[in-house]
């Protein structure tokens, strides 16, 4: 997803010298490119993220189109007031790219595991919470996002699939993607846990639960159509995201089908209410934590 978010931007900035992209001190290596062919529109802040976000709201109401980028943590919680007061209340066009949603960093321990974030940011007025499946989504996501009036969170992880999921398919803003379609549960999430979700889907398929598999790449604004289209057609949804099970997009899928009045089953497969004690790959820990595909498996074959 990385790559796929630096190969865009480079891009972006080769046509718009509005593009700007400030990094608090990360990135070495996949940024020399962009460095050195736009270092007119490149800062290194260092470990300086409060300031980085102040930075970057100035640059916009300049009328520059920016980036800033850290680990999700840094980028986010340790910033977060300046995002609110700086950013978000004057409503620029600034986008907060995390690196290493989730459990990317889980070796690293729980400073670096971000868990809260989808939250966090979705409670923010006029902020935007994206959070691709794929590589395709996150390329697609860079520039949607560049185009979009306000705040902006793009949650990247590490890998993700590279392919679009079909021929001819669209990237929008709000507008979810099925990947898989199955007939007696709705499988909603977001980021690259979607891989999980899609072994999980085929197992279910050979027990003869038939699995719908969707992408909500955008947690905000979230796709009340297909949440509810789902919950008609399959009378059963299960959220997946490498997340605390409140207010991200367990929270946003059960705030839909409880405002519709639909009779839906539904349940999520979350990290529960806790902080990671444990540190492992990114794999390890959504094993430990029941969120990968056998995880998913019981929790749906249990719904």
């Amino acid at each position: 997803m990385r790559d796929a978010f630096v190969r865009k931007l480079t891009e972006l900035a080769s046509s718009d010298d509005s593009i700007f992209f400030i990094t608090a001190d990360l990135g070495f290596g996949v940024f020399d490119e962009y460095a050195t062919r736009f270092p007119n529109q490149y800062l290194n802040v260092g470990v300086a993220e409060q300031n980085m976000t102040g930075i970057g709201t100035g640059l916009c109401l300049e009328g520059r189109k920016v980036f800033t980028y850290s680990i999700a943590n840094f980028a986010t919680l340790r910033c977060l007031e300046q995002i609110r007061n700086d950013a978000a209340y004057h409503d620029v066009n600034l986008t907060v790219v995390a690196s290493g949603g989730g459990f990317s960093y889980g070796a690293l321990g729980v400073s670096h595991h971000a868990t809260e974030d989808l939250a966090i940011m979705r409670a923010l007025p006029n902020v935007s919470v994206v959070a691709p499946c794929s590589a395709w989504e996150a390329y697609h996501a860079t520039g949607a996002l560049t185009e979009n009036t306000g705040v902006g969170y793009l949650r990247l992880e590490k890998g993700g699939i590279q392919e679009a999921p079909f021929e001819d398919c669209k990237f929008q803003l709000g507008k979810a993607i099925e990947y898989k379609d199955g007939e007696h549960v709705a499988i909603i999430t977001t980021g690259g846990i979607i891989e999980e979700c899609l072994e999980a889907a085929h197992k279910l398929d050979s027990f003869g639960i038939s699995t719908r598999v969707i992408s909500m790449h955008s947690v905000k604004p979230i796709d009340e159509e297909v949440v509810l289209q789902a919950a008609r057609e399959c009378g059963s949804i299960v959220t997946v995201e490498e997340h605390n099970r409140f207010g991200g997009l367990t929270g946003a899928v059960a705030e839909v089908i409880a405002k519709s009045g639909f009779n839906c089953k539904f349940d999520g497969v979350t990290l529960d209410d806790i902080y990671s004690s444990e540190v492992g790959d990114q794999k390890y820990l959504r094993s430990r934590y029941g969120l990968d595909a056998n995880g998913i498996v019981q929790k749906v074959s249990a719904l």
